[in-house]
């Protein structure tokens, strides 16, 4: 906060209420020795607010944003479009500032905005039924594991090799306590898709990322064949953005769909906070996560909306609750929502559709000078790449000609996850192969 309204006189009278002289009364209960551990000696004196103001600048010109670094970094978090129109409708103070319903039917704007984001989710994804969004894509995926256990009454999932490192490390959290046991899906090394031929009837479900965490698109039908044969179930966890081009997982059997939904309209913030996805089957809405916001009408007869389903009311069934999760990211669900309504259906394909090409001309260009990818499967806006020197050097090199770099892959610290967004220029996709290509020649030590 740059301004701070309390007057002298107003500070004393509060400490005066609360009991306590001054501001350094209120830290008593830390030890002394850990208090003159405190280092301030580096600390200037203060500065006037023009000064301050010059000195954050400067020091903010550092950083490498998004405004004036090129991204090709990924993995989960993307640097895509966002239209003007999403942060006026989602700063309204209306919006802004009020929490998710608990009152609900007071609410209508928001039950109103939050039964929008299902409409636009089910019909993005294919399926029944959305929730009212959940905390991030990964608390959704693990939440999504739960309930297919919980309905096929198994304890074993099966997750791909390639699922993102994050995602499975947030399912293990959930997993470990309430005794499921978790089997990896081999991924097949040339194309990089996931093995699916290892299902048994003691799996729950099979979970697939698509694309996966390298990139590769996978081939939900036959998962879900082959999961039907077993009696188990197809859990997807989506990037929104592949479905303005890809088959919907809807119609392709998959009877759970999760999902990242930062990539639509919400700003990459450092890694947060994030927006989850949640869509399944209608027959599994008594089990579903969260809650559903539904339509209705009032005693006169008008358009109205009610809270259908809210899993808050669990609290007191404890651990026969279907969910913990009693609250839902409704700011970054508004601004889902607008965006979605804004780029409308051509709107939204056209993006998908950059996507696609300008990763495409990348990875042909990179090829062309001698960077071949690592897998040969089909991708849409993410490959990978084996460099010539580790990825950590190149980022560095990309850095100092404003680029953000790709991302190393843990495995293997040469190989590097290539990410191209709608919002990349053939200027900058064409300078970010000048780069890599003088590593090739060994121009760079």
């Amino acid at each position: 906060m740059s301004y701070l309204p309390n007057t002298d006189a107003e500070r004393a009278k509060m400490l005066a209420a609360i009991g306590v002289n001054n501001i350094k009364d209120l830290f008593v209960h830390i030890p002394q020795e850990v208090q003159d551990a405190a280092d301030f000696s580096s600390l200037t004196d203060s500065l006037d607010d023009m000064t301050l103001q010059r000195k954050l600048i400067s020091m903010s010109s550092n950083a490498a944003d998004l405004n004036s670094n090129a991204c090709f970094l990924g993995a989960g978090i993307y640097d895509h479009y966002i239209p003007p129109v999403v942060g006026a409708v989602c700063n309204r103070s209306e919006f802004y500032t009020a929490y998710t319903p608990y009152q609900p039917e007071v609410s209508q704007g928001v039950l109103q905005s939050i039964y929008e984001f299902q409409s636009l989710i089910t019909r993005l994804t294919g399926m029944d039924v959305s929730n009212a969004s959940m905390y991030d894509g990964a608390t959704a995926l693990a939440e999504a594991v739960i309930m297919s256990c919980d309905l096929t009454k198994r304890r074993t999932v099966v997750l791909p090799a390639n699922l993102h490192p994050s995602l499975r490390s947030v399912v293990e959290t959930y997993l470990e306590p309430l005794g499921i046991s978790i089997r990896t899906a081999a991924q097949n090394p040339v194309t990089g898709v996931t093995e699916i031929d290892t299902l048994t009837e003691d799996d729950a479900c099979i979970v697939l990322q698509q694309p996966n965490f390298h990139g590769v698109i996978e081939d939900l039908g036959a998962a879900v064949a082959a999961a039907k044969l077993v009696g188990a179930q197809t859990v997807v966890s989506v990037d929104p953005m592949s479905l303005g081009i890809l088959e919907t997982p809807g119609a392709l059997g998959v009877d759970i769909v999760v999902g990242e939904g930062q990539g639509l309209g919400c700003f990459p913030a450092f890694g947060g906070p994030l927006l989850g996805l949640f869509a399944c089957k209608k027959e599994y809405i008594r089990r579903i996560p969260g809650r559903i916001v539904g339509g209705s009408v009032d005693t006169s007869g008008r358009r109205a909306y009610t809270m259908t389903l809210r899993t808050r009311e669990q609290d007191i069934r404890r651990d026969t609750a279907t969910s913990n999760i009693c609250t839902n990211q409704a700011l970054f669900a508004l601004a889902a929502t607008v965006y979605l309504s804004v780029m409308g259906t051509q709107g939204f394909k056209q993006a998908s559709t950059l996507c696609l090409q300008k990763s495409h001309y990348l990875a042909a260009r990179l090829a062309d000078a001698g960077l071949p990818q690592r897998f040969s499967g089909p991708f849409f806006k993410e490959f990978v790449i084996t460099c010539p020197a580790p990825v950590v050097d190149i980022n560095k090199a990309l850095l100092e000609k404003k680029m953000i770099g790709g991302l190393p892959l843990p495995d293997a610290p040469n190989d590097m996850l290539v990410c191209v967004t709608e919002q990349r220029t053939k200027e900058e996709l064409d300078s970010f192969v000048d780069v890599l290509a003088s590593f090739v020649k060994g121009e760079v030590a």
